[in-house]
């Protein structure tokens, strides 16, 4: 028998479906002005990489945090495509052979297996391309002002100094384990620079205070290392049927995690914190921060 679905994950299966129509419109095949044309191969390659399926909790949390603070939720779930187009370039590219070497992602074979490599790198670097593409477009609706702030935020979030950067700091844990400050680090931007982003990013989209977006940053930001160590434990614990990709393979590699480092034990103990951390940080919203409330919990408790 199936668990029943809460309101909550009914609430992020609709908006999933959402991200996925928009998706499905904006990678269509019809060139944009000034394109010239959309080779097909190239856009299919684009489309396995981004189409399918996942929980989209990225734009959720951009179009969630948006309505929070009165923001247009047209142009929020845009950029919501648009941070879902730049996550996917990163899963794309992670899973080449040259880095984290998978064949499976969400249960289908990864972009490289489906196509070739060099389709591969291609995809990935035409979805990061085009999340910049889709924040700048006059559809999104939102001042210039906005605009410039969102493009230097997710390129912030995205590049050296974040997930980039953290990859880097990934690939090099295969060679040296980090310690504990290092594993941190390294989460927080491989991983937690994205989700940090996405709530960050509503506040934008709304033009609200500073002190409510430097609110709603460390709110990602503990959304974000609660994800990970979430992520860590079902790696330890779940099988790669449940996961839709490999399971085991951070301890096979010899990839240091906060879960073998501290045990899971304490990583529960600690994700049960995170989300107090969390709650009570946004309480002072009121009701008007229940959902965003019970995406945390959702993130610390979730099984794929």
């Amino acid at each position: 028998m199936n668990a029943q679905v809460t309101p909550f994950e009914t609430k992020l299966l609709a908006s999933a479906r959402q991200t996925g129509t928009l998706l499905m419109e904006l990678l269509s095949a019809e060139p944009r002005p000034q394109e010239i044309t959309r080779p097909a191969r190239l856009l299919d390659a684009m489309r396995h990489g981004a189409l399918n399926g996942g929980k989209r909790l990225r734009p959720f949390l951009v179009v969630e945090s948006a309505a929070l603070f009165g923001g247009d939720s047209a142009a929020a779930l845009r950029v919501g495509c648009a941070l879902e187009c730049l996550h996917s370039y990163s899963l794309v590219h992670d899973d080449l052979p040259a880095m984290d070497d998978d064949d499976l992602r969400r249960g289908q074979p990864t972009v490289h297996i489906a196509y070739d490599e060099a389709t591969a790198i291609l995809a990935g670097d035409s979805l990061l391309t085009y999340a910049f593409d889709i924040i700048a477009d006059p559809e999104t609706d939102l001042t210039d002002r906005a605009k410039t702030e969102l493009v230097l935020a997710l390129s912030r979030a995205a590049g050296i100094g974040g997930m980039a950067g953290g990859q880097a700091f990934d690939l090099a844990a295969e060679k040296q384990a980090p310690d504990e400050a290092g594993i941190i680090t390294l989460q927080a931007m491989k991983t937690g620079a994205l989700i940090r982003f996405a709530c960050e990013a509503g506040t934008i989209i709304a033009g609200a205070p500073a002190a409510d977006r430097d609110r709603m940053r460390r709110f990602g930001e503990i959304v974000g290392r609660a994800f990970q160590l979430a992520d860590d434990l079902l790696d330890l614990t779940s099988d790669a049927a449940t996961l839709g990709k490999a399971a085991g393979k951070d301890a096979a590699r010899g990839k240091g995690t906060l879960v073998a480092l501290k045990g899971q034990a304490w990583a529960e103990e600690e994700l049960d914190r995170l989300v107090g951390e969390a709650t009570a940080l946004i309480a002072v919203y009121g009701d008007k921060a229940q959902t965003l409330t019970e995406a945390a919990r959702f993130v610390a408790n979730r099984k794929s």
